[in-house]
């Protein structure tokens, strides 16, 4: 078989450059939890011994990490033996309420590598990796990743895409927030919201507490309750409105869950579902950002569900088509696509 010598080496320099975006989110992840991105930030050019002073760090890590992320475009150099954060890598790297901000999706993907011995053995034996199983960091990592996309758009134009749902909860209304993690989509519905009451679901124990500790320093805390239960037995019925963000693909039974969120619904009550932006044919999320959903449901999404009871295992790139059949198996009248944004599907269902 003749080989392609220019486009052999194509690949050689391709995986050259993914050598370096996986090492470049662990050197990423190290000067957020250093606090060396936030010393930097505003600073002005410094040298390494400046930024190790004022971090409490030893200059010679420090050194070798401002050329590696300089090198990979997260941090400049001056010339001169200095580095800085210019305005733009200012606001990716420091600022968490900017839909722009990174460093979350660094620690989250990082985080999720580290399942790597234990998914070599489920490709051999088909069992599933509980989203508890993994490191702590992919909890924390996928809140901060998540949570600056949803205070641009849920309540800018998500909810107010879908039918009748904005005046509910300004008036008061009951929301359930299904498989809600740390609490972010839920706190920041509450906030915006002030005459409704808000209740947080999921299964994750760590992750209610952390919910429960941020709503009481949101200051929400006397509206918003979290309760770890799963998708089919949380408690309450009724709801104006049901969300899940993000979680549904996670899910073993997804029929199952929206079939229940369907019964925990009032008979005039909305199913918020936002699911990864995904096509329904997989050659068109042959593009990066179905590479990074794509990898991200290998080592998180279809383990998580094939761990659960039925294991359906729809996968974050699982496309309109596919939710939609979930819905009508679940008995929704009504399904349709509210909006869209590059990286989400926001759903609508009725009873």
């Amino acid at each position: 078989m003749a080989i392609d010598e220019d486009k052999l080496m194509g690949y050689v320099h391709q995986a050259v450059g993914d050598f370096g975006s996986l090492l470049s989110a662990a050197l990423v992840t190290i000067g957020d939890k250093l606090g060396l991105f936030s010393a930097l930030a505003g600073a002005g050019p410094l040298t390494p011994a400046e930024l190790a002073d004022r971090t409490g760090t030893t200059e010679r890590y420090v050194r070798e990490w401002s050329s590696g992320l300089a090198a990979a475009g997260y941090v400049d150099y001056d010339g001169d033996g200095r580095y800085l954060l210019n305005p733009e890598q200012t606001v990716a790297l420091t600022d968490e309420e900017s839909a722009a901000y990174v460093v979350g999706g660094f620690q989250a993907m990082l985080a999720a590598t580290r399942i790597v011995p234990q998914a070599i053995e489920a490709f051999r034996t088909g069992r599933g990796i509980g989203w508890h199983e993994h490191h702590a960091d992919l909890f924390q990592g996928t809140e901060r990743f998540f949570r600056p996309g949803y205070a641009a758009n849920l309540v800018q134009s998500w909810i107010p895409a879908l039918e009748g749902v904005d005046a509910k909860l300004r008036a008061g209304a009951t929301v359930a927030d299904v498989g809600c993690g740390y609490g972010a989509s839920t706190i920041i519905m509450a906030k915006a919201y002030p005459a409704s009451i808000f209740r947080g679901f999921d299964y994750h124990e760590g992750s209610i507490d952390a919910a429960r500790k941020a709503a009481a320093e949101a200051g929400v805390g006397n509206r918003v309750s979290f309760e770890v239960a799963s998708a089919k037995d949380y408690p309450g019925t009724d709801y104006d409105l049901v969300c899940h963000f993000d979680c549904l693909h996670d899910m073993g039974d997804p029929v199952g869950a929206a079939a229940y969120t369907r019964r925990s619904l009032a008979a005039d009550g909305t199913w918020l579902l936002v699911e990864p932006f995904a096509q329904d044919d997989v050659s068109d999320n042959l593009n990066p950002i179905g590479r990074v959903f794509y990898s991200a449901s290998t080592l998180i999404c279809t383990p998580a569900s094939l761990s659960q009871e039925v294991g359906a295992a729809l996968g974050a790139q699982a496309g309109e088509s596919r939710l939609r059949d979930v819905a009508g198996a679940a008995g929704f009248s009504v399904f349709r696509r509210a909006t869209e944004t590059p990286f989400n599907l926001v759903l609508e269902g009725k009873p």
